[in-house]
């Protein structure tokens, strides 16, 4: 009997682990940097973002600072954010992206 329960317990901690991302690239518009690409897990957190395009040194820094960041918290810290009189900016993009199909 305790046999058995070892297993189910096993079976159910693996999936508990098991992560389904979702991987979005999004175009962007009025920046540099012309494709952002993230994945997306069940939580809604974003993780392994890049953007190509740019400027390089600048986006991974805020690739980093927002690595496994809900996406409403990104929306909400960067949403706005304007690169001189352009309207937008990558990390602006980056806000819209992350909440764009949700």
């Amino acid at each position: 009997m305790s046999t058995d329960y070892k297993l189910v317990t096993g079976v159910h901690l693996l999936k508990s682990v098991e992560k389904i991302m979702e991987q979005i690239t999004y175009k962007t518009t009025g920046t540099c940097a012309k494709v952002i690409r993230f994945e997306r897990d069940a939580e809604n957190r974003i993780h392994n973002i890049s953007f190509e395009g740019g400027c390089n040194g600048n986006l991974k820094a805020v690739a980093k600072l927002c690595e496994g960041m809900r996406a409403e918290e990104i929306n909400a810290k960067l949403l706005g954010n304007l690169c001189g009189a352009r309207g937008t900016s990558c990390a602006d993009q980056l806000a819209k992206a992350v909440v764009s199909g949700l």
